[in-house]
């Protein structure tokens, strides 16, 4: 067995806007034993985020250097000239540690990490009430341009229609609810 598939890993995928980055946040301060994947990405830094905390930071000749040396064990070009990946020594350095991994990762990234690693992965869907609410807590947030939402807007669409291949769909219509029933799963899950 290699060092690689040693440990568990916990999938958080959703549309930008469901709320899986406040789940898994809450998820951290009931689990010690969890700690977060922090993925690789092009795009800049928003508001306060840190480098090595929110991302790694890195430039686009930084990133296509990683994936020819095969750093990645997933990686995607999200939107256009903007790629996020997951590099295989984040997820060896958190179990070494003895710890499981959990991630907040796109539709795409996360159902290729639950394929790579299915019998040690769980792989949650965050489903949102609706695309209209989606679009609100996206305009609500105030972080992006509207060339950038109406990216984000279609890209929602897409990304919903995958939802039936996760594990499981964790319907978001109240965040404490589903922050409750999240921990229930994981609770589940880690027990195993």
């Amino acid at each position: 067995m290699t060092e690689e598939k040693e440990g568990k890993l916990i999938i958080f995928s959703a549309p930008s806007g469901a709320g899986k980055t406040t789940i898994v946040q809450y998820l951290l301060t009931k689990f010690p034993e969890l700690e977060f994947s922090v993925s690789a990405t092009t795009r800049q830094p928003r508001g306060n985020e840190e480098n090595d905390k929110a991302y790694h930071f890195i430039t686009k000749e930084e990133f296509l250097h990683l994936i020819a040396q095969k750093q990645f064990v997933e990686f995607e070009e999200v939107y256009s000239g903007t790629f996020y990946g997951t590099l295989r020594s984040e997820i060896e350095r958190i179990w070494r540690k003895g710890k499981t991994v959990i991630f907040d990762i796109d539709v795409e990234g996360g159902l290729h990490l639950k394929r790579k690693y299915d019998g040690s992965a769980l792989a949650i869907f965050v489903q949102p009430p609706s695309l209209e609410v989606l679009k609100e807590r996206l305009i609500g947030r105030g972080t992006d341009s509207p060339e950038k939402l109406q990216e984000r807007f279609i890209k929602a669409e897409k990304e919903l229609k995958y939802a039936p291949q996760f594990d499981i769909i964790l319907k978001n219509y109240d965040l404490q609810t589903a922050c409750n029933e999240a921990e229930v799963l994981v609770k589940h899950f880690m027990a195993k």
